[in-house]
């Protein structure tokens, strides 16, 4: 194994890594086009987005080859707590027509400091929507009274960039701990290798998704290693939206400067017998956007995680707490 990769990976590093994440739920690459039309109503001091279509959409189904899609609209950042705009659902179709107006009550002024973030998702009967595709105006250049701004036109559709889209729907927080032991105990190898200890102690508020009943398990894996070995998991604590877990796990193989590369893979799930369905989670490690001279979609650390890792590595043998929001996040999927 080379030099520059810890221990801890089973594989190198490699571009590959990059392939193996998905869209919020399912393998989905983004494909397609949509087409619609934005326009400010002085009168009724209202923003109208007319929702026309969508065109050559991505299969969200593999099996059942279909996609059932529908389109969803934010205004960012969400300061004005103005919520999602849906349109109805298209069963079966990678070409939806909908003819819709989606709108929102806000004065003209306020639009110029907003971005419009439209999206389109497959409805998935047990909750599990694939994303399909996104497109966001800046309405702070917005021209209004330029006549072609107000007539229908086709955007190309683009994977996920948008992170404050990703941050909007609350999804509870875990409270955990941090440990990192750079010499442990009876350890013989010539090179020192330390361990990472995460402790996770409990989640509060998680978001019921099936009716009123939730049985709650934490995932972890540490990236870049997605190998089964790498990932542990809790048990499962039924019928709250408040688990308490006490579960502690650790990871061995650690040299100092791995620290920075790695990032710890948090992942709450809702078990059931069909599917267990995604709540939220975390990614802590320094957000770099790089691991091993790679660029990684998954080393996206937000500020609350990054400075809890930081704290970790500058602050040796040394349990280290903090409670963080759940965030949507594009789950790393298993190898081997």
């Amino acid at each position: 194994m080379s030099k520059s990769v810890p221990s801890f990976l089973q594989e190198e590093v490699s571009g590959s890594l990059m392939s193996i994440y998905s869209a919020d739920f399912g393998n989905v690459d983004v494909k397609g086009n949509i087409q619609f039309a934005i326009d400010y109503v002085e009168q009724l001091k209202e923003l109208h987005i007319f929702i026309c279509q969508c065109k050559d959409l991505a299969v969200a189904d593999v099996k059942r080859q279909r996609s059932d899609p529908y389109v969803k609209t934010y205004l960012l950042p969400e300061k004005y707590k103005l919520g999602k705009r849906k349109t109805s659902v298209k069963k079966k179709t990678f070409n939806p027509v909908y003819n819709e107006i989606l709108r929102y009550k806000i004065e003209k002024d306020l639009l110029k400091y907003q971005s419009l973030n439209i999206s389109v998702w497959h409805n998935d009967t047990f909750g599990r929507n694939s994303f399909l595709g996104e497109v966001e105006l800046d309405l702070g250049t917005w021209d209004w009274n330029e006549k072609s701004n107000k007539q229908i036109n086709w955007f190309p559709l683009k994977p996920r960039t948008s992170t404050m889209t990703l941050q909007l729907e609350n999804r509870g927080e875990m409270k955990l701990a941090l440990l990192y032991v750079p010499h442990p105990a009876g350890g013989k190898k010539t090179v020192p290798t330390g361990e990472v200890h995460i402790w996770v102690k409990e989640c509060h508020d998680l978001p019921l998704l099936r009716g009123n009943r939730l049985n709650s398990f934490i995932k972890c894996t540490i990236l870049p290693d997605t190998s089964r070995k790498s990932r542990q998991k809790t048990r499962t604590v039924a019928k709250t939206t408040n688990p308490i877990f006490n579960h502690t796990m650790v990871y061995d193989g650690f040299r100092p400067e791995d620290l920075k590369e790695a990032c710890v893979e948090l992942t709450v799930w809702d078990h059931n017998k069909l599917a267990n369905h995604f709540l939220g989670g975390l990614r802590i490690g320094l957000g770099t956007g790089r691991s091993y001279g790679t660029t990684v979609d998954w080393m996206d650390s937000t500020s609350a995680e990054s400075a809890l890792w930081e704290k970790m590595m500058n602050s040796p043998n040394t349990w280290i707490e903090d409670t963080l929001p759940l965030r949507m996040l594009m789950v790393a999927k298993l190898t081997k």
